[in-house]
């Protein structure tokens, strides 16, 4: 069995924690935690030098923990959050996210991330896949997933949006993977899912822009590509990135050898931010992220 599966069947909880950096937050979240009879499983922390924030993840086991589940976020608040003034998020490992995947016509990442979901590798459910074209029915079919396809356009956009709003909200959808899908998300639709939505684009941008970057970058002999996978912001491929990864190539590949390297990088760089997220290792702060590996 896998590591990812065992941590998933965990009986634990996470903390993500951030705040200004003072003396003493390290010894008041442990000391918490012992005092209440918690096994430290994972602690990480950071701090930023030049806004003097502080940054923590805490994993600790709940088998033997005296305070309830239902009341851990009160008694956090009242002995140790609010006097650190801190910002904090819980999560339990035995909760299993529901994720949603939109697609247009390039199917690798698609068909990378169903491998992982059917393998077990991740802790997460897919009840949902949403397109703007038909090529990825047959295959969601094959798993069993709902697959909504949307015509959008200028004039129905708006529509559209409001429609995919209602089906992320009628399967409880926590967090939605844009797996090359080639439609520009409004800013409304957008801002009422922060640091919920994910993007995968190669890292070619700005200097090669439009529907042909690894022509572009051909004719200019790049001499690395890669890719990047970012948290989704008004900002049309400027959020807070999560992970990028390069290769080298040089004067002997094609152009079809640069976008099949390229996709293959595409699909290693999402999976590993869905990971990261599914594993709650990802602080968005500003506009950048914290990544507690």
């Amino acid at each position: 069995m896998n590591n990812d599966i065992l941590q998933s069947q965990r009986n634990s909880a996470i903390m993500l924690i951030h705040c200004p950096d003072k003396k003493g937050l390290v010894a008041a979240v442990t000391r918490f935690l012992a005092h209440n009879n918690g096994n430290i499983l994972e602690i990480d922390q950071h701090v930023d030098k030049l806004s003097q924030v502080f940054f923590m993840r805490v994993e600790w086991d709940l088998d033997g923990f005296l305070i309830p589940d239902d009341r851990i976020e009160e008694e956090f608040a009242r002995h140790i959050g609010t006097p650190f003034e801190m910002n904090w998020q819980l999560f339990f490992r035995r909760d299993r996210p529901k994720m949603a995947v939109f697609v247009s016509k390039h199917g690798h990442c698609l068909h990378d991330i169903l491998a992982r979901y059917d393998s077990g590798e991740w802790n997460v459910e897919i009840p949902l896949i949403i397109s703007n074209h038909p090529d990825m029915k047959p295959v969601a079919d094959r798993f069993g997933i709902d697959y909504h396809q949307f015509r959008v356009t200028r004039e129905n956009k708006a529509d559209v949006e409001t429609e995919q709003q209602q089906l992320i909200g009628s399967h409880g959808i926590d967090v939605m993977v844009l797996a090359r899908y080639m439609q520009i998300l409004s800013d409304g639709f957008v801002s009422r899912y922060p640091g919920r939505i994910i993007n995968i684009h190669h890292s070619f941008l700005p200097a090669f822009p439009g529907a042909r970057p690894y022509h572009s970058a051909f004719e200019r002999g790049v001499k690395v590509i890669g890719a990047t996978s970012h948290y989704v912001t008004a900002d049309l491929d400027d959020g807070p990135i999560i992970e990028q990864d390069v290769i080298h190539v040089n004067h002997r590949h094609s152009i079809e050898d640069l976008v099949r390297k390229g996709r293959d990088l595409e699909k290693v760089v999402l999976a590993r931010a869905i990971w990261y997220h599914l594993q709650r290792r990802t602080m968005v702060f500003e506009n950048r992220t914290i990544v507690f590996q």
